[in-house]
């Protein structure tokens, strides 16, 4: 489930990211020209913050984040491939979803 302001009904051309908690960039995505900013963490009142000129989408927090691990271990080994890179199989999620089924 991904909740999001209204779609503006142009191409997206510029998308800013940030994972986690990240409602606080938005002023900084809207400067850099975004057309949507993808994060997590959004109130209520902040989706707001768009007015209309980019699209504001919450995918969750957990959700933006956990590909990070992969990412920063595959930079790691890049980086210094004789350092043993651990990448942690915890899934720590808190949040559950009910679907009514």
């Amino acid at each position: 489930m991904i909740r999001h302001t209204p779609l503006l009904g142009k191409p997206v051309q510029r998308v800013a990211i940030c994972g986690g908690a990240g409602s606080f960039l938005v002023r900084s995505a809207l400067a850099a020209g975004a057309d949507m900013y993808i994060t997590a963490d959004v109130k209520y009142h902040e989706f707001f913050d768009a007015n209309g000129r980019m699209v504001i989408a919450d995918i969750g927090h957990y959700e933006s984040e956990q590909f990070t691990v992969d990412l920063l271990a595959e930079i790691l080994e890049g980086k210094f491939p004789n350092f043993a890179v651990l990448k942690t199989e915890v899934k720590t999620n808190p949040v559950k979803y009910f679907t009514g089924e």
